[in-house]
C-alpha cells in the first residue's frame, strides 16, 4: 500500500513538472522572456499587399533596405508580393500565417475594402505597428488638356459631372477614387455623378496620353517623370502644402486654389491581431528608428513623401477616426456594405 502511495505522488510530481515545463517551453517559443521582451529568432518578411512597383511594394523594399543597410536589425528581412484582392490577398496571409516574424506594409485601402464588401478583414483584424510616411494624390490630365487648374476643371464637373472620365488603377469605393471623391465634393461637384473608370492593369496614364480618359487621379510621385517629359501636367495636389524638391515644388494644392480639403495617403505597418507586447514594442522601436534615419530621409525626399511616424497606440486611434470620416464618404456614394 506504501508503495502506492508512493507511486502515486511520483506521479503527481511528474505530472506537475511537465505542465511547468510545456509553459515555460511556450514562453521560449514566442522568443518572450519574463521581462516581456520579444526579439525575432527568424527572418522578418514583409508582404506587399500588390505588385511590384506600387506604393506598398516600394515602401516594403525601402523600409527593409534600411532595417538591414542600417544595422537596425540584426536578422534578414525579405518582401514577398501577396497580389490580388485590392490588398486582400496579403491581409489574409498574415491572418492566416499568425506569425509575428511576418508583417505587411498598407494604407487608406485597409479602411476602404472593407467597407466596400470586398474582404472581411479590417484593420480591426490586425495589430498596427507604426505609420511611417504621408504620400498625396495628384490630379493629372494631358498637357495639351483644356483646364490650367482644378477650379476649371470642377466648373465643368459642376454643370456636368459625367462629362469627365477620371480614371485611376484602384477598383470603385477604393483609393484613387475617393481621394478625387473627397476633394470634388468640397469644390461642389455632385459626387454620385461623378464618372470613374478602373484600370488595375496600370494603365491609367495610357488613358489619358491617348485622350480615352480625362483625369488621371493618382499618386504625386506616378506624375513626375511624364510631367518632366511634357506629356502631363498636374492640376492639383491634395497635401496641405506645396512639396519639396525638384519638379515636386511646382505642384499646386487643392487649398491655395481654394478648395478646403485634403488627402493623406497614410502608409505603415500592420502584424497580426494577437501580437504581444513585446512583439509590438520590438516593431515600433525598429520602425522609429527607420523613421528618424538619414537614410529613410533620403528615400522620403526622393519619392516627395513626408514624415509621419505614428506608434502603435496613436495610429489604432487615428485608424479608428479614418473609418468614421472615410465611411461616411462612402456611405454618401452608397458605396458602404
Amino acid at each position: 500500500m506504501k508503495r502506492l502511495l508512493m507511486f502515486g505522488s511520483l506521479f503527481f510530481v511528474l505530472i506537475l513538472a511537465a505542465c511547468g515545463g510545456d509553459s515555460s517551453e511556450t514562453s521560449g517559443d514566442s522568443g518572450e522572456g519574463g521581462d516581456g521582451e520579444w526579439t525575432p529568432d527568424q527572418n522578418i518578411e514583409i508582404v506587399a499587399p500588390a505588385g511590384a512597383g506600387g506604393g506598398w511594394d516600394t515602401t516594403a523594399r525601402s523600409v527593409g533596405k534600411v532595417l538591414e543597410e542600417e544595422g537596425i536589425t540584426e536578422q534578414n528581412v525579405g518582401v514577398v508580393n501577396k497580389e490580388g484582392g485590392g490588398g486582400a490577398v496579403g491581409w489574409s496571409y498574415i491572418n492566416s500565417t499568425n506569425d509575428p516574424h511576418n508583417i505587411f506594409v498598407s494604407s487608406p485601402p485597409l479602411i476602404f475594402v472593407p467597407l466596400n464588401g470586398q474582404s472581411d478583414l479590417s484593420h480591426d483584424d490586425f495589430t498596427p505597428l507604426a505609420n511611417m510616411i504621408a504620400d498625396y494624390a495628384a490630379f493629372a490630365v494631358a498637357d495639351d488638356a483644356k483646364w490650367e487648374n482644378l477650379n476649371e476643371l470642377f466648373e465643368d464637373m459642376k454643370e456636368d459631372p459625367s462629362s469627365v472620365t477620371v480614371v485611376g488603377t484602384s477598383s470603385p469605393g477604393s483609393m484613387d477614387h475617393m481621394q478625387f471623391v473627397k476633394i470634388a465634393k468640397e469644390a461642389g461637384v455632385d459626387i454620385q455623378k461623378i464618372k470613374y473608370v478602373s484600370a488595375q492593369d496600370g494603365g491609367g496614364m495610357t488613358q489619358i496620353l491617348n485622350g480615352s480618359a480625362d483625369v488621371f487621379s493618382t499618386g504625386v510621385a506616378e506624375t513626375v517623370e511624364q510631367v518632366k517629359a511634357g506629356k502631363i501636367r498636374v492640376l492639383g495636389i491634395t497635401a496641405e502644402e506645396r512639396l519639396e524638391g525638384e519638379v515636386l515644388e511646382d505642384f499646386p494644392t487643392a487649398t491655395e486654389q481654394g478648395i478646403d480639403a485634403t488627402f493623406v495617403n497614410w502608409r505603415g505597418f500592420f502584424g497580426p491581431g494577437d501580437m504581444t507586447e513585446g512583439q509590438v514594442a520590438y516593431y515600433e522601436e525598429k520602425l522609429k528608428e527607420v523613421s528618424e534615419s538619414e537614410a529613410f530621409a533620403d528615400i522620403r525626399n526622393n519619392y516627395g513623401w513626408d514624415e509621419s511616424y505614428m506608434d502603435s497606440e496613436e495610429y489604432s486611434k487615428f485608424l479608428d477616426e479614418q473609418r468614421e470620416e472615410l465611411g461616411s464618404l462612402m456611405e454618401e456614394l452608397g458605396l458602404n456594405q
